[in-house]
């Protein structure tokens, strides 16, 4: 069983910037891929930006240059640091964490922080 604990969420004007942390309960970046995925009012929730095991990162183009995932093994800790917000980036953000070493492995979910962009 994996627990994600998201935080860092709030209220920001356009152009300002917010830094999300997911802390992952035990050592699981050698086995998990972590991403971070939104959901706006009334929209489905997508995937944001991802971290792979090599630690290859993978963006949705509406973010590319503006948001940076990240991880701190030691501290079992994912950000995304969100920089030059957008009143779109607004919605609720959540940490996710999918087994990737085995065939339709286990995945988890936090519970989500709230971002609010501005205009």
């Amino acid at each position: 069983q994996v627990q994600l604990v998201e935080s860092g969420g709030g209220l920001v004007q356009a152009g300002g910037s917010l830094r999300l942390s997911c802390v992952a309960s035990g050592s699981i970046f050698s086995i998990y891929q972590l991403g971070w995925y939104r959901q706006a009012p009334g929209k489905q929730r997508e995937l944001v930006a991802r971290i792979s095991l090599d630690g290859s990162r993978y963006y949705i183009e509406t973010v590319k240059g503006r948001f940076t995932i990240s991880r701190d093994v030691a501290k079992n800790t994912v950000y995304l640091q969100m920089n030059s917000l957008k009143p779109e980036d607004t919605g609720v953000y959540y940490c996710h964490a999918r087994n990737v070493i085995v065939t339709n492995g286990d995945d988890y979910w936090g519970q989500g922080t709230q971002v609010t962009v501005s205009s």
